[in-house]
């Protein structure tokens, strides 16, 4: 049997066309890119206005059921159908996220994609890229060090140092920094207050900047922020600490696209990176609206399962932008079947049919949930070399028991050659004109109804359960006339529960609510669910410890 490569191998031994070629195949003139080396370049605000008015093509999500440690492969499949599309003669592009460093160097790895189906160049996109989360990372600390600036200077806002809820972030996976004692050391150092750090994926500025329309509109929305609270519990925005025109300054850059290619060179946006379980999932919304304004086919992913990335892809982002996805593929793989059937990891080679209809019940809800917001729905079954005839039917005939379709897709293995069948049926769908998208909630609807609405209709647990002062919070939120704005679940993406553990299709839970952000700039309001962590942690053996560089001066180990 050949030797399998390692993503990182046939990553490295793409052949990359110059990022000038790739970006003609869209139309976009030279000037208009502004390259970082040879393979990534930046697209010009001056070009993203010219084609605004123009016909926009057809958009396609990628999601999947709730992940398991055998890996679904949504990025990988994303870029496979992107390629696949182009495979078949429509003009078509991808748009993906960034890839966060904490989880890179933890235990999700990177971004880019796997097998044949990657973006590149996958090492420079799964660590550095071009700065953009250091642009977020930088104004966000901006800020944070303009608040206690501010307070040490004589206070001439009012702050309340116990209600500054500005925290401080980085893009590391880091539990040590979640709760701190900042300005200690004396009169010199400030005044002392209790303070933590988040990952930079679950930055307020991160979703703005992938939010946001234009500079213009990301000035305001940074301006929008709530820092802090007065000791009669008023609101000190960003633009009170005149904050905001500097942040506005280190994202202008950040703010524009990133063109890169996949390993079929076909272009591909990546674009921004907050995460699906504490933040909304998407990549930026100035990429999304762009590749529809150029490519007759724009495919994107939403984070982790369809509970959460679709979720919020369609009830933030899409609501946001007035988006409307012709349709949606959920991706799924034997193994992760076998794994909600109740099958052990090192079992998982073992054929067992039982256990891959006993699973099928995560897909279904995924499949149902989809539906629920009016988007047609097909199944990509990512195929690993493990799977048996037997057990991949038996997920075919379980869709199609859903009134959808389950297709075989070999793109890790065989590029867009083995996706053809997907890309198709994709078009077929999106022709057709069946979707009739529309959100789960109306705006108008009370905060604490649409937690309650995502947990009934989405998660199907009998309530949401909040203490008083959650519900209080959202009440005064509400009179101070945010009521209006989405809710963004941060919850656990194993389960449909608060549960990691609580595998399939569990019903009846009930789903406790421990804390409300509000996110005024970035327009939502984070329900923050059980006990999930803004700020993740490394594992007890770290992806760290096997990424080095080769003899070649070449990085090994990355994923």
């Amino acid at each position: 049997m050949a030797e399998v490569k390692s993503d990182i191998e046939i990553a490295r031994a793409a052949n990359k066309k110059p990022i000038m070629e790739v970006g003609e195949k869209l139309g976009i003139p030279h000037e208009q890119l502004l390259p970082y080396g040879h393979d990534k370049a930046k697209v010009s605000a001056e070009y993203i206005q010219s084609v605004k008015g123009n016909k926009d093509g057809k958009l396609i999500l990628v999601t999947a059921i709730n992940p398991t440690p055998a890996g679904e492969g949504k990025t990988t499949t994303t870029v496979g159908l992107g390629d696949g599309l182009n495979r078949i003669g429509k003009k078509a592009m991808v748009c993906i996220r960034e890839a966060s460093l904490g989880p890179n160097f933890g235990m999700k790895g990177g971004a880019a994609g796997g097998g044949y189906a990657q973006v590149v160049p996958m090492d420079d996109m799964n660590l550095h890229f071009t700065g953009d989360f250091h642009a977020i990372t930088t104004a966000h600390n901006l800020l944070s060090a303009l608040i206690d600036n501010h307070i040490y200077w004589g206070n001439e806002l009012g702050i309340d140092s116990r209600r500054v809820v500005w925290r401080r972030v980085m893009d590391m996976n880091d539990r040590a920094l979640r709760q701190i004692n900042v300005s200690l050391g004396g009169v010199a150092n400030g005044f002392p207050r209790e303070a933590g750090f988040d990952i930079t994926v679950a930055s307020e500025v991160m979703a703005i900047l992938c939010l946001a329309n234009d500079l213009k509109d990301l000035e305001k929305r940074l301006g929008d922020i709530i820092v802090a609270y007065r000791r009669d519990k008023t609101p000190v925005y960003a633009r009170d600490l005149k904050a905001d025109g500097a942040m506005t300054v280190l994202l202008k850059d950040a703010m524009q696209p990133n063109l890169v290619q996949t390993l079929e060179n076909n272009p591909a946006f990546v674009h921004g990176g907050p995460f699906a379980n504490i933040a909304h999932g998407c990549n930026s919304v100035v990429a999304t609206t762009t590749a529809l304004k150029i490519a007759d086919y724009v495919v994107t992913e939403a984070g982790f399962g369809a509970d959460l990335g679709a979720e919020k892809f369609f009830d933030i982002k899409c609501r946001k932008a007035g988006l409307k996805p012709a349709a949606a593929v959920i991706v799924a793989t034997v193994r992760a079947m076998k794994m909600n059937g109740g099958v052990k990891k090192e079992d998982l080679g073992a054929e067992n049919v039982e256990a891959v209809k006993k699973g099928c019940a995560n897909l279904g809800r995924h499949i149902e949930n989809v539906k629920q917001f009016g988007v047609p729905v097909v199944v990509a079954i990512n195929h690993f070399t493990t799977d048996t005839e037997v057990e991949i039917q038996a997920m075919k005939d379980f869709v199609a028991s859903q009134g959808s379709e389950a297709i075989l897709c070999k793109h890790w293995a065989k590029g867009s050659a083995g996706i053809e069948d997907l890309a198709r049926k994709v078009v077929e769908i999106a022709e057709s004109g069946s979707a009739q998208f529309s959100p789960l909630y109306p705006d108008e609807m009370p905060l604490f109804e649409k937690i309650n609405t995502v947990v009934q209709r989405i998660y199907r647990g009998s309530e949401a359960i909040a203490d008083k002062s959650v519900r209080d919070q959202l009440h005064a939120w509400e009179k101070a006339g945010y009521g209006n704005l989405p809710v963004c679940m941060a919850k656990t993406q194993y389960s449909f529960s608060t549960d990691p553990n609580l595998r399939g299709a569990p019903t009846g839970h009930t789903v406790p609510v421990r804390e409300v952000r509000l996110s005024a700039g970035a327009g939502f309001v984070v329900a923050i669910c059980g006990e999930i962590m803004t700020m993740p942690g490394l594992p007890r053996v770290p992806s760290s410890e096997k990424i080095m560089l080769n003899a070649k001066g070449e990085i090994e180990g990355l994923f």
